[in-house]
């Protein structure tokens, strides 16, 4: 895919999408381990089609997302667990037991059973999946203005200079 450079000549949406980590940031749980590549997060997600209504809050779902790839970026799996929904978080909003709290537990086992974890900087390429009927995935776009990556649910997006930094 090719967009325009401020300067005028084409410059393509490279093949694989850096993503950089920051610590404390929205991309804080990403890296590499012994088989590969790690991207993962606590986010919250609707179903696909989902229309604003009343019972919106039973639809608003919490997921701990751990996407795995190889070294050379490609797509190999993904554990994603739901929580519980926005409605059940309001219910106890800190506590022990709150939708989040299982959800950070859920990410951070996770994230523990990967050996030799270590959080760096990533290099990926697109995927899509459905699950729960919630869409997930890092998707390369493009309109007259240009391209850019956008990884969902999360809606963090990526684009020129490409240097990993994302946009929400």
């Amino acid at each position: 895919m090719l967009t325009t450079h401020p300067y005028g000549f084409a410059m393509a949406i490279p093949d694989l999408i850096p993503i950089a980590y920051e610590p404390h940031g929205r991309t804080e749980a990403i890296g590499h381990y012994t088989g590969g590549q790690f991207l993962a997060s606590v986010t919250y997600a609707f179903p696909e089609g989902f229309r604003l209504e009343e019972g919106w809050e039973q639809q608003k779902r919490l997921y701990s997302v751990l996407h795995l790839f190889d070294a050379e970026g490609n797509y190999r799996d993904s554990q994603i667990w739901c929580a519980g929904s926005w409605a059940e978080q309001q219910l106890d909003p800190d506590g022990a037991e709150s939708v989040l709290s299982r959800a950070r537990a859920r990410l951070a086992g996770m994230l523990r059973s990967l050996p030799r974890r270590t959080y760096k900087d990533i290099a990926i390429r697109p995927f899509q999946l459905v699950v729960d009927g919630a869409f997930f995935g890092l998707v390369a776009k493009e309109d007259e203005d240009g391209g850019w990556a956008e990884l969902y649910p999360d809606h963090l997006g990526f684009g020129e200079p490409w240097n990993g930094r994302y946009d929400t």
